[in-house]
């Protein structure tokens, strides 16, 4: 992120006003444009370039290049280390990312080795585009992030192999409320398993806490500008891990909700009509459509349920905090996500 580049002068956090949730939506929906994934090197130089003049004092005010310029960073470099994400575990490829595996977790009538092979490889992406996106002030090491893998895997494996087994025995229900849950089974494994997978993955920030910062008012900005004040963390809080990580973990559920879902839903409703009766090979066209659909509109929204930036009150922080809060008493934190 712009946050990274040199310069003491910080750019507007975003177009959009991210104090209300419809203002986060659309600065989401910027982040996760995979527009930005055919950025070229050379785009993103010019790009930080542009960012640095501005952080610099060269450029007064912004324009609509360095908009653009700016979206192009925070969609491609991590807040933290500054150097780009590896492509395919953005926010901005999650979609992609996430096609082909929400595809086959939704294929209907899999078998159980088609059920664990897809289970595990949509585990594996989750490990590396958590390990990827999450606050490095505490980093996570190798072991860590290997125990965390086959943990969040087991579980996912074992929720979607017990729920495949149990419902067919619900023989109170109807073959058709039967079907319906049985094509739900994929999403009670992926948004238990996924949110675990955050607590794991990201266990090590909640073990020894985040850096937190106080807020800035205007004029300790303007000398941030100047040069006469440099900002520096107040320390690492465990509470704020918590909090950070709860967020990003209840955020992967309300995103994982609506994709594996409402396709389902809707492909069993066509699978009764005639005419994907009479054309079973249109059956993965349209279910790829309904996922790819429901994910664009889906992932902005899951990722603006919290600011990525947050403030608090530092008296909510360990007691250590308590006294070091800047603007109103605030202090804030890269959440991760």
């Amino acid at each position: 992120m712009t946050s990274s580049l040199p310069g003491n002068r910080d750019l507007p956090v975003s177009q959009y006003d991210l104090s209300t949730y419809w203002g986060r939506v659309r600065h989401s929906a910027d982040i996760s444009d995979p527009r930005t994934l055919f950025t070229s090197s050379a785009g993103l130089e010019h790009a930080k370039q542009l960012v640095t003049s501005y952080k610099m004092g060269k450029i007064r005010d912004m324009t609509p290049e360095l908009w653009k310029a700016k979206k192009i960073i925070d969609s491609t470099l991590h807040p933290d280390t500054g150097k780009p994400v590896f492509l395919p575990f953005r926010m901005s490829c999650f979609v992609l990312s996430n096609l082909v595996v929400t595809a086959g977790m939704l294929t209907p009538g899999l078998s159980t080795a088609g059920t664990l092979g897809w289970q595990i490889t949509n585990q594996s992406l989750n490990v590396a585009i958590n390990n990827a996106n999450a606050n490095k002030s505490t980093p996570l090491s190798t072991s860590k992030i290997v125990q965390s893998y086959f943990l969040a895997v087991s579980a996912s494996c074992g929720v979607a192999l017990g729920l495949n087994s149990l419902v067919p025995r619900l023989k109170s229900l109807s073959p058709a409320a039967r079907l319906t849950l049985g094509r739900l089974v994929p999403f009670a494994a992926v948004a238990s398993a996924g949110a675990l997978n955050v607590f794991l993955m990201r266990g090590e920030e909640i073990r020894k806490g985040i850096d937190v910062y106080p807020v800035l008012t205007e004029e300790e900005k303007k000398k941030v500008e100047s040069g006469e004040v440099e900002v520096t963390s107040l320390g690492k809080s465990k509470v704020a891990a918590k909090l950070a990580v709860g967020e990003t973990a209840l955020s992967r559920v309300l995103n994982s909700t609506p994709i594996m879902v409402i396709p389902p839903l809707i492909l069993v409703r066509l699978q009764r009509t005639e005419w994907l009766k009479q054309r079973p090979k249109m059956t993965l066209p349209i279910n790829l459509g309904l996922i790819l659909t429901t994910s664009i509109f889906a992932l902005p929204l899951a990722l603006a349920a919290f600011p990525q930036r947050q403030a608090v009150s530092a008296s909510t922080l360990e007691p250590e905090f308590r006294s070091r809060g800047g603007k109103d008493g605030l202090v804030e934190f890269n959440r991760g996500i």
